[in-house]
C-alpha cells in the first residue's frame, strides 16, 4: 500500500512538472547585460531580455523589421513629416500598478533628450522641438524638421516608455508595460521574468521566461544537449550545429540580423588617422577566412556598414578586397617602423575567435597587434565610452544605424563634415526613392573613407526544442521577443 501510493505521488508529480514546463522556458544567452534599462546604456544583450517583454514604446519591430502600433495604436502625420500625433491605448498600467497615460510619454522623450540624459542613442530624439499631452490618450510631438523615419526611431529599445516614479531603479529593478514583469537576477547566472496579469494586451502563452547566460560555446552545447536549456536564439557554437540539426529533438533556425561585424578603427589617433594605414590594414583582412574560422560558414561578407537583406545596400566588397600585397605597398609608402596597434576583444565569440585571425592576418603584412580580452563592462567602459583602443571586433546590431558615423562623439571617430551633411538630408526626406539613393552615397563614402574594416553580416543561428514555436527566425533588432512564444504538443 505504502509502495502504490508513493509511486502514484511521484508520478503525479512528474506529470505535474511535465505540464507546467509547457508554459514556461530557458533561453540561453551568451552575454550578461550590464543592467536592465534600454533607456540608459548600449548593451544589446540589455534589449535581448526587455524589449518587447518587459518595456514597450510607442511603435515597435516585428519579425519582418516592419513597424507597427505599441503603446501607440495609430499616429497621424501633419506638416509634411514635422508633426506626429500619437493615439494611445487606453487601460495600460506599469507593472507597478501605476497608470500610462500622455503624460508618461511626455516624461520619456524629455528625459532622453535632456541635456544630462544618458541614453545611448540620444540622437534619435535630437529632432524633438516639443512633446505635448493633447489628453491622457493623445501625444503631438512637433519636430524641428521633417523626418519620414521618426515612427522607426520610436521603435528602438532606448525609446521605451518609462514612468518617473520608476526611472531611477530601472537598472536593477525595471518596470514597464509589456507582458512580463520582471523577477529575479541571480547575477552572474540568470534573469527570471513572469506573465504579467495586468497586461492591457494579447497575454503570452508563456507564464515565465528565465535567460541564462552562458558564454562558454562548449558549455552552450552541453546546456542544450542536457536540456537545461530549452533554446538558445543566438547560439554561440556554430560548429556543434550540424550535430543538433541531426537530433529530432532540436531545431535549428538560420537568419538575418542587423549586426554589422567590423573591425573598428580609431580614426584619430595615429597611425589610423592616416588614411593609407586604414586602407593597408582593410587590404589584409580575408573575409571569407574569418567566417569559416570564426563562425564555420555562417555569415554574409560586406564592404560596408549595410545589411545585405536591406533593398538599398550595395556590394561595396570588392573596394577593401583582400589584396596583401597592396597593403604591403601602402605600408612601404607610408615608410617608418611597423606599428603595433593594440586589439580590444569583447566576449561574443565573433570577436575572441575573429580577433585571432585578424591578428595572424595583420601579422603576414608586418602589422603586430596586442590582443587584450575584455569583459562586456570593460569594454563598454573602455573602448565604446572612453575611446581608449586602436582596433576592436564588434557586431553593431541595430538596425539601420548608418548614421552613427556622423557622430563626433563616437567611439571610431569619423563625424567627416559632407558625411553629417548627408545623414542631415537624408532625416529631412521623405521621398523613398530620394531616400534610398542618400543611403547609398553614403554606403560610398564610408567604404572610399576606409573608416573601418567591414568584415561580415552576422547571422542568426539559432537552436531550439523541437516543439517551441514563435520564435524569431530573423533578427530585425537585438530582441528576444516571447510575446509570440508557445510549446506545442
Amino acid at each position: 500500500m505504502y509502495k502504490t501510493l508513493t509511486s502514484t505521488v511521484c508520478a503525479l508529480a512528474l506529470t505535474t512538472g511535465a505540464a507546467l514546463a509547457q508554459d514556461s522556458i530557458t533561453v540561453g544567452m551568451v552575454l550578461e547585460p550590464p543592467n536592465l534599462d534600454p533607456t540608459g546604456g548600449a548593451a544589446a544583450a540589455t534589449d535581448e531580455v526587455v524589449y518587447a517583454n518587459v518595456f514597450e514604446g510607442l511603435t515597435r519591430v516585428g519579425p519582418d523589421g516592419s513597424i507597427g502600433p505599441a503603446l501607440a495604436t495609430s499616429w497621424d502625420v501633419e506638416e509634411d513629416g514635422k508633426v506626429y500625433v500619437f493615439h494611445l491605448a487606453e487601460g495600460v498600467t506599469f507593472h507597478d500598478g501605476a497608470e500610462f497615460n500622455a503624460d508618461d510619454v511626455v516624461f520619456t522623450l524629455d528625459r532622453a533628450r535632456a541635456e544630462d540624459s544618458t541614453n545611448a542613442q540620444k540622437v534619435l530624439f535630437e529632432g524633438i522641438e516639443s512633446v505635448e499631452a493633447v489628453d491622457p490618450a493623445t501625444v503631438r510631438v512637433t519636430l524641428d524638421a521633417p523626418d519620414g523615419n521618426f515612427p522607426f526611431k520610436m521603435s528602438w529599445g532606448d525609446a521605451v516608455m518609462v514612468d518617473e516614479a520608476s526611472a531611477a531603479d530601472l537598472a536593477t529593478n525595471p518596470i514597464g508595460t509589456g507582458p512580463f514583469k520582471f523577477d529575479e537576477w541571480r547575477q552572474g547566472d540568470s534573469i527570471v521574468l513572469s506573465a504579467y496579469d495586468g497586461y492591457w494586451g494579447e497575454k503570452p502563452a508563456l507564464t515565465s521566461a528565465t535567460f541564462r547566460f552562458i558564454s562558454d560555446p562548449t558549455a552552450a552545447f552541453s546546456a542544450m544537449m542536457a536540456g537545461d536549456v530549452d533554446a538558445f536564439p543566438n547560439y554561440p557554437a556554430p560548429e556543434t550545429l550540424t550535430q543538433l540539426e541531426a537530433d529530432p529533438r532540436f531545431k535549428v533556425i538560420v537568419g538575418t540580423t542587423e549586426g554589422e561585424t567590423i573591425l573598428a578603427m580609431n580614426n584619430t589617433e595615429p597611425p589610423l588617422d592616416n588614411i593609407k594605414m586604414r586602407q593597408a590594414i582593410a587590404h589584409a583582412i580575408n573575409r571569407q577566412e574569418i567566417i569559416d574560422g570564426a563562425m564555420f560558414g555562417y555569415g554574409t561578407p560586406i564592404g560596408s556598414h549595410f545589411a545585405p537583406h536591406n533593398p538599398d545596400y550595395i556590394d561595396l566588397t570588392e573596394q577593401s578586397a583582400y589584396d596583401p600585397e597592396a597593403s604591403q605597398a601602402l605600408l612601404a609608402e607610408i615608410g617608418g617602423d611597423a606599428p603595433t596597434l593594440r586589439l580590444a576583444l569583447p566576449p561574443p565569440t565573433y570577436a575572441r575567435r575573429g580577433g585571432e585571425i585578424i591578428a595572424a592576418q595583420l601579422r603576414a603584412v608586418g602589422i603586430e597587434t596586442e590582443i587584450t580580452n575584455m569583459e562586456w563592462a570593460q569594454w563598454l567602459e573602455t573602448v565604446f565610452k572612453g575611446g581608449d583602443f586602436d582596433l576592436t571586433v564588434i557586431s553593431h546590431t541595430e538596425p539601420l544605424d548608418i548614421d552613427i558615423y556622423a557622430r563626433d562623439d563616437y567611439y571610431f571617430h569619423y563625424a567627416k563634415p559632407d558625411f553629417v551633411a548627408l545623414m542631415d538630408q537624408l532625416t529631412e526626406t521623405i521621398d523613398p526613392a530620394q531616400r534610398s539613393e542618400l543611403l547609398k552615397q553614403a554606403q560610398q563614402m564610408i567604404a572610399d573613407d576606409f573608416v573601418n574594416v567591414f568584415l561580415f553580416q552576422l547571422a542568426k543561428t539559432g537552436v531550439a526544442n523541437a516543439k517551441i514555436e514563435g520564435l524569431w527566425e530573423n533578427s530585425p533588432n537585438q530582441s528576444n521577443d516571447l510575446t509570440k512564444v508557445r510549446w506545442t504538443e
